[in-house]
């Protein structure tokens, strides 16, 4: 379910919270997904447009971002009127 949710942010580039555990421990990351690798994961933030890496096995779990519902077709459709 965690890689639906990394597709979901890199394909959209839409933002997405993922639940990480690190060396400084559990952690709630707001992020854009750039790139995904067989082993890490490249995203920013909005506090910076620089890129970090987290490890697949370090990601806990992922969600959609507030306010988000995840309904790609009623995005589509919002760009293509405005």
């Amino acid at each position: 379910m965690i890689d639906r949710f990394l597709l979901y942010s890199l394909e959209h580039r839409k933002k997405i919270v993922l639940m990480v555990m690190d060396e400084k421990g559990i952690r709630r990351i707001n992020a854009t997904v750039t790139a995904i690798g067989d082993e890490a994961v490249e995203y920013i933030t909005a506090r910076s447009d620089k890129k970090q890496t987290v490890m697949h096995d370090d990601i806990l779990s992922a969600s959609y971002a507030r306010g988000d519902d995840g309904d790609t077709l009623k995005n589509e459709e919002d760009e293509q009127d405005g």
